[in-house]
């Protein structure tokens, strides 16, 4: 079996609470339909290390210049502060490039902000943090803004800020990498706090 890789792109200021319970799933073998199908590596613009907003210091694997989606499975943006001063949009053109080419791009927060500026959804359906934000901003793709957690929509996946496990479920799903009943009973958990669909699935995996 060949190793695919999911690239999280990394910047000062990242929220890095939003991405985690995804490439935690991701790194995880547990659970999942073809175990250590996948690997996380992160990217940088440069190979600097960089400070998450938790206080994180997080050394990039490649750069974005390395970076190509011939190579890759997905491409995933957390939000930060950053995104507001136009600093990441060297990471708008690389995932401009992977949604040319069919490969799934998952945003969060203002980084799924950044991709309606750059008119990356103006034909598809998506969320973000609020819909009065996306059209201030004067994107054309406001009458696809979906009030829910998280929308996946052409290979394109968005959610808020306050979203983070409705995130990591539908990175889940677009990557296979649990069955139905297994994500299910993840969902139930990290959403509701549902326990026992969760030890179910502990009990059958041991």
């Amino acid at each position: 079996m060949r190793q695919q890789f999911v690239h999280l792109f990394v910047f000062d200021s990242m929220a890095d609470w939003e991405p985690a319970l995804a490439i935690a799933a991701i790194n995880n073998p547990q659970f999942q339909q073809t175990p250590g199908r996948f690997r996380v590596l992160t990217v940088g613009q440069t190979m600097r290390p960089v400070t998450t907003m938790g206080g994180l210091r997080i050394l990039p694997d490649i750069t974005l210049a390395e970076l190509s989606p011939v190579a890759s499975t997905m491409l995933i943006l957390p939000g930060g502060e950053t995104w507001e001063s136009g600093a990441n949009l060297p990471a708008v053109k690389a995932a401009r490039s992977f949604i040319a080419t069919g490969v799934p791009v998952a945003a969060i927060c203002a980084a799924s902000l950044a991709l309606a500026r750059a008119g990356l959804l103006d034909n598809r359906r998506h969320t973000g943090n609020d819909r009065e934000s996306f059209i201030a901003c004067g994107y054309r793709g406001r009458t696809f803004f979906t009030d829910a957690p998280a929308v996946t929509d052409k290979n394109v996946i968005t959610a808020g800020g306050i979203a983070p496990v409705d995130f990591a479920r539908e990175i889940i799903r677009a990557l296979r990498l649990y069955n139905d009943a297994a994500l299910e009973a993840w969902y139930a958990l990290f959403k509701h706090g549902d326990t026992a669909r969760y030890y179910d699935l502990v009990r059958s995996a041991a």
